[in-house]
């Protein structure tokens, strides 16, 4: 049987940790106050985006490691469409 102060030190702790549960809520809702509302065409740009920029990366990044003249060629007109890509997305 548990006595009564360690019954209410295990409430406290429980009461505690909601409370920080709640603070961490309120700081994520804040955070999502502060960042404008995208509209869904806005988010696709967006997706669209960063998907052709981290294609660039990975281009770039084979790039480096490629030493057969015709995997560079092939990746340096990849890498051209890539940019031109991403001038018209911005």
């Amino acid at each position: 049987m548990r006595t009564a102060s360690a019954y209410n030190l295990v409430m406290a702790r429980g009461w505690e940790s909601k409370s920080v549960e709640d603070q961490q809520a309120e700081a994520l809702s804040a955070v999502d106050k502060s960042r404008p509302q995208l509209t869904p065409d806005q988010l696709t740009r967006k997706r669209e985006h960063d998907l052709v920029l981290l294609t660039r990366q990975r281009i770039l990044h084979q790039l480096e490691a490629a030493q057969h003249p015709q995997h560079r060629e092939m990746l340096e007109n990849a890498l051209s469409d890539i940019n031109s890509r991403l001038a018209r997305l911005s």
